[in-house]
C-alpha cells in the first residue's frame, strides 16, 4: 500500500508532462495546467496549410523542418502543440520536445473555442521562452499579427493586426512575404 511519503519526491511538472506524452489516441497539450485535446477542424487545418505552403521552401533553404511537434516550457505547467513550428532540422532529429527558443517561427491558428489561448496565453508564454517570431492567424477576427522581439514581459513588437488579404513580411532569416488572401 502506497503512502503520501512515497510521492514526496515526485516533481508534479515532470509527472504531468510525462503523462500527456503517454496518452493514447488524441494529441493533447497543457495550457496553464489544464490538459486540452488538440482536435483541429478541417477549416482550421486549411488556414494552417495556407501558411505552411508559403514558408516550406524557405524553411528547407534554411535547413529547417515545419511541423507541429511538442514544445516544452520548463518550469511551468505548459506543454504546447503549435499549429506550425519552423525548427532547425538538426534540433528536431531525435527530439521528443523542443523549447520555444529552438524555433525560428511559431504559427497558431485560432479556434472559436480557445482563441484567447493563442491571442493571450501563448503569446505571453512564447515571448517568455524566447520564441523569436510568433504569427497569430485569428480566424474569428479575420486578421493576422506577427509578434517579434520577445522578452519576459511579452513581445515588444507587433506587426498587425492586418485583415485577411494583407501581405505580411517575415523578417530575416526568412525574408519572405506571406500572402494572407488565401485565408478568407
Amino acid at each position: 500500500m502506497s503512502t503520501a511519503a512515497d510521492y514526496e519526491d515526485v516533481d508534479p511538472e515532470r509527472a504531468l508532462k510525462y503523462a500527456v506524452q503517454h496518452i493514447r489516441g488524441d494529441r493533447v497539450q497543457i495550457i496553464e495546467g489544464i490538459i486540452e485535446p488538440v482536435t483541429p477542424t478541417w477549416d482550421h487545418e486549411a488556414a494552417a496549410e495556407a501558411i505552411r505552403d508559403q514558408i516550406r521552401a524557405r524553411a528547407r533553404e534554411l535547413g529547417c523542418v515545419t511541423g507541429s511537434g511538442n514544445l516544452d516550457l520548463p518550469g511551468s505547467s505548459n506543454w504546447f502543440v503549435p499549429d506550425i513550428a519552423v525548427v532547425p532540422a538538426a534540433r528536431a532529429k531525435g527530439a521528443t520536445a523542443l523549447l520555444p527558443e529552438d524555433t525560428l517561427l511559431i504559427v497558431e491558428v485560432t479556434s472559436a473555442s480557445n482563441g484567447d489561448t493563442d491571442r493571450i496565453v501563448k503569446r505571453q508564454r512564447y515571448a517568455e521562452y524566447n520564441a523569436p517570431l510568433y504569427l497569430v492567424v485569428d480566424r474569428q477576427e479575420k486578421s493576422v499579427t506577427l509578434f517579434s522581439e520577445p522578452g519576459r514581459l511579452g513581445y515588444t513588437r507587433a506587426d498587425g493586426p492586418h485583415p485577411y488579404g494583407a501581405v505580411i513580411t517575415l523578417p530575416e532569416p526568412f525574408g519572405i512575404d506571406i500572402d494572407t488572401s488565401g485565408l478568407a
